[in-house]
């Protein structure tokens, strides 16, 4: 690919400025922009009513020559042809996250009242730093961010904020714990003294997240401190308490113990009741990774697997995992509004600090972005048409099926499945008998390779305890026990070909 040299000459014509303003949304463009927006989501609803696999199978190599050869600077002046041109290069090879066969990763079918959602705040284009970009969508987000307060349990005097995503909930609260770790460490020489003895725990099959928050709040590179798991893939609370106990006899300081409300592999929930008796006792700061299972907030039969969950003192939950949110919605919520503080700087430009004593609600003042996207619509606009019950309802249905699948797999003696899931995950493999066992793990990374480039059908892959698995993500409501079978005999048939063709040549190299 040729890197051209900038800066690159404007060969196109210039459109008149009136020309260029007509693009922009006013009141005398609203019928182009109706026609426009109607055009783009009849595409796309063709495409959701056509699509008969969740991917086609295309590869980077095949793809971005498509896309390279895309002159930007050469506009097409027209968006019936700009979507002509997207289907080329996006809609037909998109990943259709709808399909019931898609069992890869986190990604949820997404629900029409958050699509209406995302219509409405792409167009008026709030954005949520300060109440005089925002009004009614600045409440709109703290009345959201109470409710999912009290399905917690956090009590009256929680807050939060919505963020891009679990990562940056993760990052805000470990932020949030450093500060508060720091609180009494006062001045420049004290607190370079501390950071280096900071310390997380967490679990061993916890979310890597936690690693790379410790990075970018520069904290020691051995300060995140991985916990044995049990036999369910949860941690173990004793070997946490233990482990607070071995650090303070070493002189090291336990900024928060981060516990994981459905690990993204085997969607374990650790023991939350055991370990916030255990911070409670040690002053620890508890933090809760609930992207997963932030789900069971609202499931009519689940919620108990939460228990403990209450007594944290921060929390991430994703909306656009298991709420059935597009992407992003997301929120970090906290049991003392005050410990907020830490990420509040005013501006003078923006956020001065008389606008607190005026009131004025600026939710910058809590946030680790400026500008920032009014997502919490999408999930107003759903509890307001679907209600949290129907919402909940669904979760449960994947979870169900989830437990299905687990059961489909552990009968069938072709594969090996590791511990049942509290929520929808399937963690398993191919295994091999006699003498391709030596191959097994070559031949589980090739069937999911072979299956996505089939198209028919997307798997996930992980390792465990040094061996490589493959993943089913259940969160589509949609997929069937049926759908599920099917992948697993395919899965069979990529693996046990492999495996055959291996041991073949492997045999005729030893005759020979």
């Amino acid at each position: 690919m040729t890197v051209p040299t900038y800066p690159v000459e404007n060969t196109a014509p210039s459109p008149a400025p009136a020309a260029a303003r007509a693009h922009l949304l006013h009141d005398g463009s609203v019928e182009q922009y109706r026609r426009t927006i109607a055009d783009g989501v009849d595409r796309v609803a063709r495409k959701v009513a056509t699509v008969d696999r969740p991917v086609t199978g295309i590869t980077p190599a095949e793809l971005a020559p498509l896309v390279d050869r895309v002159d930007l600077n050469r506009p097409l002046g027209d968006a019936g042809a700009a979507l002509d041109e997207l289907e080329d290069v996006y809609l037909r090879d998109a990943v259709w996250f709808h399909h019931p066969r898609y069992l890869a990763h986190l990604n949820c079918p997404v629900a029409i009242p958050a699509l209406l959602g995302e219509a409405v705040l792409t167009a008026v284009n709030s954005s949520l730093d300060t109440w005089d970009q925002s009004a009614g969508a600045t409440l709109i987000e703290r009345r959201l961010i109470d409710w999912t307060a009290e399905r917690i349990g956090l009590g009256p005097s929680a807050d939060g904020v919505f963020t891009s995503g679990g990562s940056q909930s993760n990052l805000q609260a470990l932020l949030l714990a450093r500060e508060e770790a720091c609180v009494d460490a006062v001045g420049p020489a004290a607190r370079a003294e501390l950071l280096p003895r900071l310390r997380v725990l967490t679990s061993a099959a916890g979310h890597f997240s936690v690693q790379k928050s410790a990075k970018l709040l520069g904290l020691a590179p051995d300060a995140v401190i991985a916990v044995p798991t049990d036999a369910r893939r949860r941690v173990r609370a004793s070997a946490v308490r233990e482990e607070i106990a071995r650090c303070r006899q070493a002189g090291l300081v336990v900024m928060a113990v981060v516990a994981t409300a459905g690990t993204t592999d085997f969607g374990s929930i650790d023991p939350l009741t055991e370990l916030s008796g255990i911070c409670a006792a040690t002053g620890v700061w508890l933090h809760v990774d609930a992207a997963y299972g932030c789900g069971l907030l609202i499931s009519p039969t689940r919620r108990h697997l939460l228990d403990g969950i209450e007594h944290a003192d921060s929390v991430t939950v994703d909306f656009h995992k298991s709420f059935f949110q597009p992407v992003s919605s997301s929120a970090l919520l906290v049991r003392d509004r005050r410990v907020l503080r830490h990420a509040t700087y005013h501006a003078d430009y923006l956020n001065p600090a008389r606008m607190v004593e005026q009131r004025i609600p600026n939710q910058v003042d809590k946030s680790l972005q400026t500008t920032r996207r009014f997502d919490a619509l999408k999930l107003w606009l759903t509890l307001r048409v679907m209600g949290p019950h129907a919402l909940g309802a669904l979760f449960d249905e994947v979870v169900d099926r989830a437990a299905d699948a687990w059961q489909l797999v552990s009968e069938d003696p072709r594969f090996e499945v590791v511990t049942r899931s509290e929520l929808s995950t399937v963690v398993f493999r191919y295994l091999p008998t006699g003498p391709g066992r030596e191959f097994a793990d070559a031949a589980n990374l090739h069937a999911r390779e072979a299956l996505a480039a089939s198209g028919l059908a997307v798997v996930a892959g992980t390792r465990v305890d040094g061996r490589h698995f493959l993943k089913f993500t259940l969160l589509n409501p949609a997929t069937t026990v049926e759908d599920v079978g099917y992948v697993l005999d395919l899965i069979a048939t990529h693996a046990g070909r492999y495996v055959h063709d291996h041991v073949t040549a492997d045999l005729t190299c030893h005759v020979g």
